[in-house]
């Protein structure tokens, strides 16, 4: 089930409640997002508060500066509103593909909730009609790949940056 508004959509899981993010959150999502071993597979550090806040306005715009992309971002929180993460989507192709990124912060992995989170906004993002979703993998980041599978992506075998691609393709359907 979900509840959609523009920009604030609200997509609601068993067990989560993805949240239009907003550049308040930052404050909250510092200590989250704070843990070095976040960044093991895609280097960097943390951000800084202040980072996350230029970051996270940036980002509630909705768009890229060109137009190009659409750029949804969602705080992930369980039911109880604590949150545990993020999970975001950059839509293109006229809305026809999208990449999806998830996050969950170190105290809340190992329970499936960024599985629950990306196979609900697959399933979002089909119902808007993208054709085409990709996430980017670290080959060695084994609880992605396990997230990028039971959301219903496939290794593609292709790389971009070092990250392998997981892509689902919605079949077309026959008259």
């Amino acid at each position: 089930m979900s509840e959609v508004a523009g920009a604030e959509a609200r997509i609601l899981t068993a067990r989560l409640e993805l949240v239009a993010l907003a550049v308040a959150d930052a404050d909250e999502m510092a200590a989250v997002l704070g843990d070095p071993r976040l960044h093991e597979f895609i280097g960097g550090r943390p951000a800084t508060l202040e980072e996350l806040r230029a970051r996270y306005a940036r980002l509630v715009a909705g768009r890229s500066p060109d137009g190009a992309e659409e750029w949804r971002n969602w705080i992930v929180r369980l039911r109880d509103g604590t949150a545990v993460g993020t999970v975001q989507v950059t839509i293109t192709a006229e809305g026809a593909a999208a990449e999806i990124a998830w996050v969950v912060g170190m105290p809340w992995q190992g329970r499936g909730l960024a599985s629950e989170a990306a196979e609900r906004l697959v399933a979002w993002l089909e119902a808007r009609g993208v054709r085409t979703i990709t996430a980017h993998v670290h080959p060695d980041h084994h609880a992605s790949s396990k997230v990028a599978e039971r959301a219903g992506l496939a290794p593609t075998g292709e790389q971009d940056e070092g990250e392998l691609l997981w892509r689902r393709t919605a079949r077309e359907e026959s008259s």
